[in-house]
């Protein structure tokens, strides 16, 4: 039982330094080499120490890491966002609320091509906040619909977070994907009948724009056929079948730098920048997975897992009651810390609970992801919340915690359909034939 205590004191240090801003690869690092060195002799730990920061990234599942953030990074300086916000805008912009709404529906598409968050937030933040203040939106709605549309970017296939699940717990991306759709497309649409909501109630928030001719949408639209291009050959590769999630991010990688050299938007400088931040997000990630690996063995070796879970059946709850405790755990600690650090921090604990009570991996996968993008909302540590008031530095997080409010009702709701009806993230899986699905 000793070890076991080993582990929770691991686990709680651990927490407590990423709650403390250590950096998350450091504390997780940190606190698995002490552990491991604890619970096993120097030979033995020195060997797992030397091989496990080399098995930790050495997957080949993981190249889609690089390769999905490239092709976000690439979409991005293609000027790939501004034709996407302003074809949606050309549709909707003239509806009570129908710029945020577009703002909304452009994360959406973007996020379906960049599959970061935070990247998604910063880029539409730049595009649709300008044009949303200069006619006469409210800060708060302004600013709280980018912010809200960012976090489709990490539900969205492709996604970074469904991906780093996916290879910590041995699923399938596909899977993963194909379940993550559905979800993401009733996040954008309850996003939006929020928008109205607050619009109907309170038309200030939002002056109607000028009607836009038919003539000039179809121009706008046609303005979009690259994102809608580079998303049918990344997603709709993935789902028939002809690409594996590797060779799509591949394809998604070498299409948005094609499109990039065709809106002659490519040179040397803008060249070595993607690369830099493709290379700079790219090691921030591998770190944190080095850290989560001597973490987690450090946590498997103590044996916590198979206590919790052993402790929660003898206990007699039921699985919900186990489920929701564990969402309420990750909403709260989404106040105060990254998506990222979140899952790889907690993921192989709360993985082997809920599968021991009886819930479908691909499920909990994709629950789990949608509970930790709140957290990128939720003041008052809301990453996103903070890219918006860097981009626009008259927002305050008092205005956008306001604003928000609406869009984490919007999220709860979203949740509880999903616990409620499992099928909103299994039937894809199914009906497509993923492995098991």
């Amino acid at each position: 039982m000793a070890t076991e205590w080993a582990g929770l004191i691991g686990f709680v240090a651990a927490l407590a330094l990423a709650l403390l801003r250590v950096p998350v690869a450091v504390a997780m690092a940190l606190v698995g080499i002490i552990g491991t060195l604890l619970l096993t002799d120097w030979m033995s730990a020195s060997y797992v120490m030397a091989s496990l920061p080399f098995e930790a990234i050495f997957p080949y599942g993981l190249s889609v890491v690089p390769l999905f953030i490239f092709m976000g990074v690439f979409a991005s300086h293609s000027g790939l966002s501004n034709n996407l916000f302003r074809g949606i805008t050309a549709f909707s912009g003239h509806r009570p609320g129908g710029l945020a709404a577009s703002s909304i529906g452009a994360s959406a598409v973007f996020g379906a091509i960049c599959g970061s968050s935070l990247a998604t937030c910063a880029t539409m933040g730049r595009v649709a906040l300008p044009e949303m203040r200069q006619r006469g939106y409210a800060k708060s709605l302004a600013g709280a619909s980018i912010a809200a549309g960012g976090t489709l970017g990490v539900l969205i296939p492709p996604s970074i977070l469904l991906v780093i699940y996916a290879l910590m717990t041995e699923q399938s991306i596909g899977a993963l994907f194909a379940g993550a759709m559905i979800p993401g497309l009733l996040a954008t649409v309850l996003y939006i009948v929020s928008i109205r909501i607050q619009v109907m109630r309170n038309p200030s928030l939002a002056p109607v724009s000028d009607y836009v001719p038919w003539s000039q949408r179809w121009g706008a639209l046609l303005r979009m056929w690259d994102a809608i291009v580079l998303i049918v050959l990344v997603i709709g590769g993935i789902y028939a079948g002809l690409f594996s999630p590797t060779e799509a991010a591949a394809v998604g990688a070498g299409g948005a730098l094609l499109f990039a050299f065709l809106r002659k938007r490519l040179n040397w400088s803008v060249l070595r920048t993607g690369i830099r931040e493709t290379a700079g997000m790219t090691g921030m990630i591998f770190l944190i997975l080095i850290g989560a690996a001597l973490f987690n063995f450090f946590i498997e070796t103590s044996g916590l897992t198979q206590t919790l879970v052993d402790w929660i059946t003898t206990q007699g709850y039921s699985p919900l009651v186990v489920l929701i405790a564990l969402l309420v755990f990750y909403v709260v600690l989404g106040c105060f810390m990254d998506s990222l650090s979140m899952i790889l921090l907690t993921v192989v604990p709360a993985y082997g609970v809920i599968t021991g009570v009886g819930y479908d991996p691909i499920w909990f996968g994709v629950v789990l992801v949608s509970v930790v993008e709140i957290g990128l909302i939720t003041p008052p540590i809301g990453m996103n919340l903070f890219i918006i008031q860097g981009v626009s530095s008259d927002m305050t997080i008092t205005t956008l915690s306001r604003g928000i409010l609406p869009f984490l009702a919007a999220d709860f709701i979203r949740v509880i359909l999903m616990v409620a009806i499992p099928g909103l993230v299994l039937w894809l899986p199914h009906l497509l034939g993923f492995g098991a699905y």
